[in-house]
C-alpha cells in the first residue's frame, strides 16, 4: 500500500501552493479595496453595511475559485 500523499515533497508542495493562494487572494482583496470609491473594511465593520459585505463575499469566493483552479 503506497501512500503517495504522505511523501515529504507532496506535503511541502501543498503547503507552498496554499501559501501562494492565500497571498494572491490577499493581493486581490487589496486591489478590490483600492478600486472601490470607499474603504471596504470601514464600510463593512464600522458602518455594518450588510449588502456590501455580501458583494465582497461573492467576489472573494470568485477569486478563491479562480486561484484554486489555477493552482490545481
Amino acid at each position: 500500500m503506497d501512500i503517495e500523499w504522505l511523501k515529504a515533497g507532496v506535503v511541502v508542495g501543498s503547503i507552498l501552493y496554499a501559501l501562494i493562494g492565500v497571498l494572491i487572494f490577499g493581493l486581490c482583496f487589496i486591489v478590490m479595496d483600492k478600486l472601490t470609491p470607499y474603504k471596504l473594511w470601514e464600510e463593512i465593520i464600522e458602518k455594518q453595511n450588510l449588502a456590501l459585505a455580501l458583494v465582497v463575499a461573492a467576489m472573494s469566493l470568485g477569486i478563491c475559485i479562480i486561484v484554486a483552479a489555477a493552482i490545481h
